[in-house]
């Protein structure tokens, strides 16, 4: 069993506890701006799809809608229950469709799907139908696909799942959060054991590849004993993957968390107790410590592509599916190519109005720089491998690795004086509990922390 709590006390990890970026992509979206527009996010777009582009294809389509507000959310979403306001931002998806794929390459191949929110599952199974077969008709999936979506047991029917089964959907994520009342109470959002059992046993009679459960800890009235009952009772159902996140109090950027009440919510020593807990338990229980958030069954995928060094991160947290081109449709949604990051509008009225002009939707984007992309590099091998090659970056990028980054090792000494990283034999290693500090560590190599940290605060806590 692998415990990172085993030489370390709990005092030391609170020392790290700060704020910080969760690095699903590097730089971090703060850093995108307007002076990224339209017009260069279609440049880069038909610059990426030449002749000689073969790289694959990630897509991603946002679906912003809720039917109910959980407190804890810190997602771009809308609730409403209003179908006309739904099927109206589906004609807009389908516009923004429209207007991207025939400026993609006919060759390129789409290997990777997924749908998120907000909540997909609030469109009924006639809408997932139709949405569904629209993308398929407008680019080429490739016949190994891997197609994801989000799910919410709340108002999930078992047609929604057969729907999402036919068109081809083969993993599911599904929301638990925690089981314990008095949590769900204290967040608004009631979703009782039967409820969610259900759920995973229609799942589970329709063969879906790999069905993962969500949880959140840090949240209102959690306590270790009541977190454990929670990690018990999904351990029952043996999903491939369960992520635990932790919970991100951020009123200042998601006003409706000041619903949650501060005194409500665990001290900052309960939370690590919590995490120590949960990472020794399913351990325990045959799942691999990926890191940051993320468990898998040891012949998972996840576990493998992190033993191969082929694991990558991008805006859906932990995957495999590392050099493809990401495109990101709806509202708030971010495409990422080889050098430039294009986010949407986060508000309905301006992501329609660029589309009824004929205009992509982008809002905010960023180019790469040469330094942008070391630094990246450098800081998706730790996130992804717990480890970088100083000698195989010297020779990907032609540079002097401790030159280059003289201020990011100083900046890392603190880590290695306190058993956090090793240093040895050309390698930056990160072992025992350095792997509950992955954003700490990280944050040594980002060369735009400071100009992040000189607004108000924009990230959630480490830890």
């Amino acid at each position: 069993m692998f415990s990172p709590f085993s030489r370390v006390e709990l005092g030391l990890l609170k020392k790290y506890d700060q704020h910080g970026p969760r690095y699903t992509s590097y730089p971090p979206a703060p850093v995108f701006t307007a002076d990224f527009t339209a017009e260069h996010f279609k440049d880069e777009i038909l610059a990426t799809n030449g002749p000689e582009s073969r790289s694959d294809i990630s897509l991603y389509f946002h679906f912003p809608f809720c039917d109910t507000l959980c407190y804890f959310c810190g997602c771009t979403m809308l609730v409403t229950r209003d179908r006309k306001r739904m099927n109206e931002y589906n004609h807009y998806l389908k516009k923004e469709i429209a207007l991207v794929a025939p400026m993609i390459a006919q060759d390129r191949k789409v290997t990777q799907l997924h749908w998120g929110g907000g909540t997909p599952t609030h469109l009924f199974p006639e809408e997932i139908l139709d949405m569904a077969e629209y993308v398929k008709g407008s680019f080429r999936i490739d016949p190994e696909v891997e197609m994801s979506v989000e799910i919410d047991p709340r108002e999930l029917t078992q047609r929604h799942l057969s729907t999402l089964k036919h068109v081809g959907f083969n993993r599911l994520s599904m929301g638990v959060q925690d089981f314990n009342p008095n949590v769900q109470k204290a967040v608004n959002r009631i979703q009782p054991e039967e409820m969610t059992v259900q759920v995973f046993e229609w799942a589970s009679s329709l063969d879906f590849e790999s069905i993962n459960i969500d949880l959140i800890y840090g949240l209102p009235f959690q306590t270790v004993e009541s977190f454990e009952e929670t990690l018990q009772r999904v351990l029952q159902f043996r999903p491939d993957r369960i992520a635990v996140f932790n919970y991100a109090h951020v009123p200042w950027l998601k006003p409706h968390q000041k619903l949650i009440h501060p005194e409500d919510l665990p001290s900052s020593e309960e939370k690590i107790e919590i995490l120590k807990m949960t990472i020794e338990l399913l351990t325990s229980r045959g799942y691999l410590y990926i890191g940051m958030d993320h468990f898998a069954k040891l012949d998972d995928e996840l576990a493998k592509a992190q033993k191969e060094k082929t694991l990558c991160r991008n805006f859906q947290g932990y995957s495999t599916k590392a050099g493809a081109d990401l495109y990101g449709f709806g509202m708030s949604s971010i495409s990422h190519f080889q050098n430039s990051y294009a986010q949407n509008y986060k508000a309905l009225p301006d992501y329609y109005e660029a589309l009824n002009a004929g205009l992509l939707a982008t809002h905010v984007g960023y180019r790469m720089t040469e330094d942008d992309h070391i630094r990246k590099h450098v800081i998706m091998r730790l996130m992804c491998n717990l480890e970088v090659d100083k000698k195989a970056i010297e020779e990907q990028f032609d540079i002097d690795f401790d030159e280059h980054f003289d201020s990011s090792l100083r900046a890392l000494e603190q880590f290695v004086d306190d058993g956090l990283v090793h240093l040895a034999l050309g390698k930056i290693a990160i072992i025992g509990a350095g792997r509950l500090l992955l954003r700490n560590i990280a944050m040594c190599f980002d060369a735009h922390l400071d100009t992040m940290r000189a607004t108000k605060p924009i990230f959630s806590r480490t830890l």
